[in-house]
């Protein structure tokens, strides 16, 4: 009887022992590498990957006998990049009418076929990781798309989402159609600190990675030219959500942009500032005191302000002043967009980083703020945003240096996923 149990364990054992022994090996040999953690580069590097993982990292050498070479000896070689502000199930630029429009019109399902295009896009852009701050209108639709890519059903990014963004009754479209007829709303209406609660709870049942909310709306410049808000939830709200989701285990995003709706925000005890146009000197301090991420979405802002009239120019320029007070002052800054289905010849996400340089980073800051910075902010350090020795074989490549040239980040040439290719121009 032993025996026979014996060589049953030795049945299961055995194929799993030659299961890693054939585990593909492939080393990339880069021309030029930013890992992520050093202060320079890293000339003729050597990145030797088993599987999904990276097994070593050194400068010069050879491959190891019978392991297959990628040439990216011309190209700098980088660790994936990473958005942690998008919305891939809307798409266009989104005018009160395109809002309305597929909210109204496209069905969940449908709109999820594009949220998972709009992924693969962005994974061909060099983005392996997103953090998909809602789903408008969408439902639970984001964690099917999560879902899909991580069991292999389309190729993507990973993600971490916080499927329906929260914002009181009547504070957040579709509005203004009879009352008569029931609207879809792009968000889960919350009211009172129980029903803050319970939609906390909800979310995290049907697969949110992260609770956000709307801290406020009504942006306006008033005689002290600080920018002001119309703060949407009450203390007692807003401070039921963070504690409900951190008593979980979840994270908090705030979108908050006025001055008011961000302190709001920081007293509700909240892990990101989404926006955050009108932060002061003293918002900033407690920010960079408590180690609260800032995700600036400087892309989207630029892109709209033209169109939008009002105060949105005011706004894009103050938040170009504060980015470069945000650096001085030492407040994480995490590289985040808020786009997601766009026409990527006319809004290419990795622009985000070129301004991050006009603002005042230098180029490496900028690279860490949209690599090692988010895989910290999305507690995932020890497995991605940087090119190491353990961490997930995600790697991307462009043909000239960044360093010199930050724009050369938006013409990925290289993408690596998991010890996957999925984009290799650089043959």
């Amino acid at each position: 009887m032993r025996r026979s149990f014996a060589a049953f364990l030795l049945s299961l054992v055995i194929p799993m022992l030659a299961l890693a022994q054939d585990a593909h090996r492939v080393a990339i040999r880069a021309g030029r590498l930013i890992d992520g953690k050093s202060d320079k580069l890293i000339e003729n590097a050597l990145i030797v990957i088993e599987g999904e993982k990276i097994v070593s990292v050194t400068a010069g050498g050879s491959a190891p006998a019978g392991v297959e070479v990628i040439d990216l000896s011309k190209a700098t070689v980088m660790p994936g990049f990473m958005d942690v502000h998008t919305h891939v199930m809307l798409n266009g630029d989104i005018s009160a009418e395109e809002y309305d429009e597929q909210l109204l019109k496209e069905s969940i399902p449908y709109r999820a076929i594009l949220g998972a295009r709009n992924a693969h896009i962005a994974l061909s852009h060099g983005f392996t990781t997103l953090r998909d701050l809602e789903t408008e209108g969408a439902m639970y639709a984001d964690v099917d798309v999560k879902k899909a890519i991580a069991n292999g059903e389309v190729p993507g990014p990973r993600m971490q989402v916080a499927t329906r963004a929260m914002a009181p009754t009547g504070m957040y479209p579709l509005l203004g159609y009879s009352w008569e007829l029931k609207v879809p709303t792009g968000v889960q209406y919350v009211d009172g600190t129980d029903g803050a609660r319970k939609a906390v709870r909800e979310q995290a049942m049907y697969g949110a990675d992260w609770i956000k909310y709307y801290s406020d709306r009504r942006y306006h410049f008033e005689a002290d030219n600080v920018l002001h808000s119309m703060v949407n939830f009450t203390d007692e709200e807003a401070k039921a959500i963070v504690d409900e989701a951190h008593r979980i285990g979840k994270k908090v995003a705030a979108h908050a942009i006025g001055s008011d709706g961000i302190a709001a925000a920081l007293r509700a005890g909240v892990d990101t500032i989404e926006h955050g146009d009108g932060l002061t000197d003293a918002l900033m301090d407690e920010m960079a005191k408590r180690g609260i991420y800032w995700v600036p979405t400087i892309t989207v802002g630029l892109y709209v302000a033209p169109g939008r009239g009002g105060n949105w120019q005011r706004m894009a320029d103050l938040q170009r002043e504060n980015f470069t007070k945000a650096i001085k002052k030492g407040v994480k800054i995490a590289l985040g967009t808020d786009a997601g289905g766009f026409d990527w010849k006319k809004l290419n996400e990795a622009k985000e980083f070129e301004y991050y340089v006009q603002y005042g980073m230098t180029p490496m800051q900028a690279i860490r703020s949209g690599t090692s910075v988010p895989a910290e902010l999305l507690g995932w350090s020890e497995k991605v945003g940087t090119v190491e020795a353990g961490k997930w074989a995600d790697i991307v490549a462009v043909s000239g240096d960044p360093l010199k040239d930050i724009s050369e980040v938006e013409n990925v040439k290289f993408v690596m996923k998991g010890g996957t290719v999925y984009k290799n121009e650089l043959h």
